[in-house]
């Protein structure tokens, strides 16, 4: 006699994201008046860093884009400097994940650009790009930042072709790629890499999901287009999977999961509604979270989504009366852990000239940091070099924790750990082979330059309180103008606080250097007298 063994699944999912809810920012902490972009390109038109905003601008005479400091809210200044180097309309632009100072645009030019954001800020006029990339013959709607490697972009154009450019040269003008991959019959539609970046998956006007080497340029798999109109495309993260959004063979929006290794047939179709705005997806790999977010509405849906049936778990809904033009999403290492935020959008809403924070929260009783929500995340140190990565080398990002305090993930400390010992032992070599060779002259040579170095910055402080008075409250008004709003008043006050705090301790440091010459003076004559 045998017994039938049956294998029992609870009748409801346990999930610590099943309650997340979207919270919109009060009225204080949106970006008013920012004169976002009427073009009908099906971008994103935003990107943020944890520094930084970036849109997308209407501009006379050519193309530009602003660039705003994240905690600076509120009003924006209708004459408020822009980033404007191209000849036509600005399509994309995209932060390097490495880098939060530098930003790249594309073009109607033709052309490639990247940029340097001052450090420290100063909002001004930058018309002069570090790098341009020519190589297209046509407009450039897309690019994209490889995820592990540093210099490395990927650029598309309305000539068909992906182009890939390594930053790496001391050149300001690149005119020829790395690579061209020429392998589409019609316009390149979305971009996206996996999360080592060995993968490239693009989706085409000619309604088919590809998954390209871009090293050597060829496809490794295609679909075949019949049943689903894919517009936008997405890697899942380690899943092995991707998601496109497109609409149906009955022109009805719809959601596809895909198996990266074959995409002959669809893992899961799942028809939302017979709208007709275009979806944008966003995925979140550390909660396995896909958020779609609809052009034109105020929507946003949101899903979990499991390797196993059914693959996409409806979460919840975001609803609002304000539609959005376009988005930008926070990297990770963004969020705020003291509310349990796992993700945050800045929507753009062109009938008002507004961005709008929308944060996606857990909602947790306890105010301490949630570790089991927050799982190790990408960081801002990359992987590979430039080199590494086109010499066929493939390695998946750095992680960092998101617990406050906490800076480095073990790969990152196992990594620079040979580095460090070095860096540790070179001091005590340098001490014990120079303290016996020092003699009192050079001592006290030594001690009067950091005196007289000590005098110079009491002159120099002197010199300067004369210029102060082209000066108004930290601001030089040959280079900005006053601070208009409270908001850029606290700024500015926060920025001389930080200043006279690093000042302060470079006397201290100054200080102590002195006494301890002083010290190693009266150490030398004692040995001398016995």
């Amino acid at each position: 006699m045998t017994v039938a063994k049956m294998s029992w699944q609870p009748q409801y999912r346990s999930s610590k994201y099943r309650h997340v809810f979207g919270k919109p920012a009060n009225k204080e902490s949106c970006y008013d008046n920012v004169p976002i972009t009427r073009s009908v390109h099906d971008n994103h038109f935003c990107a943020v860093n944890p520094n930084f905003i970036a849109v997308v601008t209407e501009c006379a005479g050519g193309g530009a884009f602003i660039v705003i400091p994240i905690q600076q809210s509120g009003k924006l200044d209708p004459h408020y400097p822009k980033v404007c180097g191209h000849r036509g309309n600005v399509l994309d632009i995209k932060w390097n994940p490495f880098d939060d100072y530098v930003i790249a645009s594309c073009s109607d030019d033709a052309s490639v650009k990247i940029w340097d954001i001052p450090k420290p800020f100063v909002a001004k006029n930058i018309t002069n790009a570090r790098k341009e990339l020519v190589g297209h013959s046509r407009r450039v709607g897309l690019i994209e930042w490889h995820p592990t490697a540093s210099n490395i972009i990927v650029s598309t154009a309305y000539d068909y072709k992906i182009m890939l450019w390594n930053l790496d040269t001391e050149e300001p003008v690149i005119y020829s790629p790395v690579r061209t991959i020429e392998c589409h019959k019609d316009v390149i539609l979305s971009m996206s890499f996996n999360l080592d970046g060995s993968l490239l998956a693009t989706s085409c006007k000619d309604r088919k999901v590809r998954i390209i080497d871009p090293l050597k340029g060829r496809i490794i798999q295609e679909s075949d287009g019949k049943t689903h109109k894919a517009s936008k495309v997405l890697f899942l993260g380690n899943m092995k999977k991707l998601i496109s959004t497109g609409t149906s063979r009955w022109n009805n929006r719809q959601v596809v999961l895909w198996d990266q290794d074959d995409l002959s047939v669809p893992s899961h179709q799942e028809e939302l509604d017979s709208s007709s705005g275009l979806i944008f997806p966003f995925f979140d790999n550390d909660t396995n979270m896909l958020y779609l977010v609809g052009k034109g509405e105020g929507n946003i849906r949101y899903y979990e989504v499991n390797l196993q049936k059914p693959y996409l778990q409806y979460l919840n809904e975001y609803r609002s009366c304000l539609p959005q033009k376009g988005i930008g999403v926070l990297p990770k290492r963004g969020v705020d852990v003291s509310l349990c935020e796992v993700f945050r959008f800045y929507k753009l809403v062109t009938v008002k000239g507004l961005i709008e924070p929308v944060s996606m929260i857990v909602p947790r009783r306890s105010e301490s940091y949630q570790e089991d929500i927050y799982p190790m995340t990408a960081g801002t140190q990359p992987a590979l070099t430039a080199h590494e990565w086109l010499s066929g080398i493939n390695r998946g990002p750095l992680l960092i924790s998101l617990k406050p305090g906490s800076k480095s993930s073990q790969s990152h400390i196992a990594l620079y750990e040979e580095e460090d010992k070095l860096l540790a032992k070179e001091p005590k070599k340098v001490f014990e082979e120079k303290l016996p060779t020092k003699t009192l002259w050079e001592i006290e040579y030594k001690t009067e330059i950091i005196r007289e170095d000590k005098g110079k910055r009491r002159i120099g402080a002197k010199s300067q309180d004369a210029r102060n008075s082209l000066i108004s409250n930290g601001f030089d008004l040959f280079e900005c103008p006053p601070p208009k709003t409270e908001n850029e008043l606290l700024q500015m006050f926060y920025k001389q606080q930080e200043e006279i705090r690093r000042l302060r301790d470079q006397l201290s440091q100054r200080d102590i250097q002195i006494r301890q010459l002083e010290l190693e003076i009266k150490n030398v004559r004692n040995s001398a007298v016995y």
